[in-house]
């Protein structure tokens, strides 16, 4: 593969300038999101960058008492604030939630690459260290507060994927899958972390899910690139832009899925009992390209990063000399387009959700939002309707479910990411720059 892009040195030219007015060079998108989401988005012309289009919504927190803005019928309220950096939830079979409060490992490398990276992320609102634990939250009187919070778990190492199998939590760190002996009501846990598998870790895409399979024996683990494209060489990406499918007790792994740059979502679609997973696409294509996408997940699929992109288009940066051109044919094509950089990252089916409306049989999605697009896209809650058949419907685009993220001077007040139902049916919203858990229910 060709080595590294000579991208972030020239971007450093803005910053040493002091002009932080984060270039579109020499594009800004042409097509609205909604050409470019659903069934059959918009594939345009990819439009090649060598500086990149950088436009970050500065993350300011939420200010004077704002907060998200729900879709009609829905109301909305903080579950727990006060949080630090919390990205992802997972709920207990006795109501108790469980948040990762998580941020990206530190980065190797320093130099101008190092240093650029720093201050997109402070800005993005991920400059700082990770808290590297896990909180239990609990709601004791049923008002969607939580009441009551503990530290449940310490010590690790940019955790998101949580999940209770049998007697044990599963813990999916950025370089490994760890559990940990626990039983429902527990507030704290003190047993030394099991080491299940480890995996590959560093570069960019750093979080890591777990979920379990619908054989009850296994998990799915999601593991994204290092890279945008294989930069560095596809010997870096061993076992990376892959779903694994985990043996937990032989403690062992295969790939179930792979040409997924950054899958990082996943949940069994309750009427088909497939993987689906939301991916995070390719950048440096134009504002309009590629399109992130949610898609069933089969065994044996490969959805053909870096090579391919939406069931065959080829990545012309891609060098001849490492072209794969058989896998161009059988390269799966997505279920649903996202739009164009997104960064959809959350996914929550709503077989048990009671909100109502338009919101009964689909999937929410937390889109933390775009750094690679002018204008910015995501920084929203969304929900994609589905069919009895498993598949969404077909001309049915993605319905805003919270939005307001975004002031009206386009600072980000907050970012969604990980999404899921508490156990009255509401949405639970994980905001890891307003430093909240969202609460969102059917107005009464």
């Amino acid at each position: 593969m060709r080595k590294k892009f000579l991208v972030f040195p020239l971007v450093t030219v803005v910053f040493v300038g002091g002009i932080l007015t984060w270039l579109a060079w020499p594009d800004t998108a042409r097509l609205d999101i909604a050409a470019v989401s659903g069934w059959r988005p918009q594939i345009t012309p990819p439009r090649g960058q060598v500086i990149p289009t950088v436009k970050v919504a500065d993350a300011i927190g939420w200010q004077r008492g704002a907060m998200p803005i729900p879709a009609a019928g829905l109301a909305v309220q903080p579950f727990a604030t006060g949080l630090d950096h919390p990205r992802w939830l997972y709920r207990l079979p006795n109501g108790d939630v469980l948040v990762a409060e998580t941020n990206s490992p530190p980065r190797t490398g320093g130099g101008v690459t190092g240093w650029v990276m720093g201050k997109l992320m402070a800005k993005a609102g991920a400059g700082g260290p990770s808290p590297n634990r896990i909180t239990l939250l609990r709601d004791t009187n049923g008002d969607g507060i939580a009441e009551t919070r503990s530290v449940l778990l310490t010590g690790l190492n940019s955790p998101t994927g949580m999940l209770l199998q049998g007697k044990w939590l599963y813990v999916a760190n950025t370089d490994s899958l760890v559990r940990y002996p626990f039983t429902i009501g527990e507030t704290k846990i003190t047993a030394k972390p099991e080491l299940i598998v480890k995996l590959s870790g560093g570069g960019n895409h750093w979080a890591r899910n777990v979920i379990a399979a619908p054989d009850g024996k296994t998990l799915y683990v999601s593991v994204g690139s290092s890279t945008n494209i294989g930069d560095n060489g596809l010997d870096k990406e061993a076992y990376r832009a892959n779903i694994l499918q985990v043996y937990p007790e032989a403690k062992t792994y295969r790939i179930f899925a792979a040409g997924l740059r950054n899958p990082n979502g996943m949940a069994i679609e309750p009427h088909s009992g497939q993987l689906w997973a939301v991916v995070n696409e390719r950048d440096m294509m134009g504002s309009d390209l590629a399109p992130d996408y949610m898609s069933q997940i089969e065994f044996g699929d490969n959805f053909g990063w870096p090579w391919y992109y939406w069931g065959g288009y080829p990545d012309s940066r891609i060098p001849d000399e490492d072209k794969n051109p058989a896998l161009q044919e059988y390269s799966k094509r997505p279920d649903y387009a996202l739009g164009p950089h997104t960064a959809s990252l959350g996914l929550a089916f709503s077989f048990d959700a009671r909100l109502g409306g338009s919101f009964t049989n689909g999937a929410f999605i937390g889109q933390h939002g775009s750094w690679n697009r002018k204008p910015v896209s995501g920084y929203k809650v969304v929900f994609v309707p589905f069919g009895t058949d498993g598949f969404p419907v077909r001309g049915g685009k993605p319905i805003d479910v919270l939005t307001g993220f975004l002031n009206k001077d386009g600072d980000a007040q907050g970012r969604p990411v990980g999404v899921i139902t508490d156990q009255t049916g509401a949405l639970l919203v994980a905001d890891d720059v307003g430093n909240i858990v969202w609460r969102v229910a059917a107005k009464k």
